[in-house]
């Protein structure tokens, strides 16, 4: 009989390499959120994908931030290097325009622990073919990397191959999570990265990433009835006039934003939603250590 395969792989790179973006396509289902904006993703996002004689755990990391400006940002830190330290294998995520300080800065904590590690080389869509392979090469004196992979996580280009060879390099033993599962993380943390989400596609500049949202009351209910799930969320803003921006005149900006939150939750949910969005000021939230851990971060 053929051997099983299992462990974690964790996805990590600079912000806006496409991380999220690669999770989801290997997947094949939405987990992480995605937008255009760097720095989307701030916690850890487990996803497991089970197949015939293997199951890899991917995990989803934050973008690395190379100066830290606040507590928020220091977290987001701990949790790329706490998901290296825990890898059975690292895919290091690159874009395809000359090796950047933040690479080397993620190579170095893999290097520092002797991680076995793929490269993935994300937007091959965006250059010429003939560009590639110096690249590669120039990664090459850097690491002894199992592999380089040129994929265009977007339009799935490549994917299919990253996960054969993901398989491939991942060490024999018993699945580590049942067969239908496909993350641990529970509804509440995906309803309210939904709700961030979208925050993140409508508004500009600094409004998404001083927002913060929490899941204060989660009722679930018997849809065989007509009951709806009710569903109750604190959109945390750090000045009075974020919350009136986030608002919008007649409240019609957040009646947008939570429409579209509420049509995506009950897709991913499979049942009817009741959605209420409340918007909170705290002061200087990303700067208090113990609200942005109670925040799950």
């Amino acid at each position: 009989m053929a051997s099983f395969k299992s462990g974690y792989v964790g996805i990590v790179g600079r912000p806006n390499v496409g991380k999220s973006t690669l999770m989801n396509g290997l997947l094949q289902t939405k987990l992480s959120i995605v937008t255009p904006k760097a720095q989307t993703t701030r916690s850890k996002v487990v996803g497991i994908l089970t197949g015939e004689n293997y199951q890899a755990v991917f995990l989803d990391t934050p973008g690395y931030v190379l100066n830290p400006q606040h507590e928020l940002h220091r977290l987001m830190i701990r949790r790329i290097e706490e998901v290296i330290d825990e890898s059975d294998l690292v895919v290091l995520m690159v874009e395809p325009y000359g090796i950047k300080k933040g690479d080397l800065t993620i190579l170095d904590l893999i290097k520092d622990r002797q991680k076995k590690a793929i490269l993935a080389i994300n937007k091959i869509d965006t250059i010429r073919k003939d560009e590639l392979l110096p690249l590669m090469d120039e990664w090459s004196k850097l690491y002894d990397f199992l592999e380089y992979v040129p994929i265009s996580a977007l339009k799935l280009d490549g994917v299919d191959l990253l996960l054969d060879l993901i398989v491939k390099h991942l060490p024999e033993g018993e699945p580590l999570y049942p067969e239908d599962y496909i993350t641990d993380r529970p509804e509440r943390f995906f309803v309210a990265e939904i709700i961030r989400e979208k925050i993140f596609q409508y508004y500009r500049q600094e409004i998404p990433y001083a927002t913060a949202v929490e899941i204060d009351e989660f009722v679930e209910q018997d849809p065989e009835h007509g009951d709806k799930d009710y569903i109750r969320a604190i959109i945390y803003v750090e000045h009075d006039s974020q919350k009136g921006i986030l608002i919008g005149k007649g409240g019609e900006a957040m009646k947008r934003v939570g429409m579209q939150a509420r049509q995506e939750i009950e897709m991913f949910l499979g049942r009817p939603v009741h959605l209420e969005l409340w918007v909170k000021v705290r002061k200087n939230w990303r700067k208090d250590l113990n609200f942005v851990r109670r925040l799950g971060y």
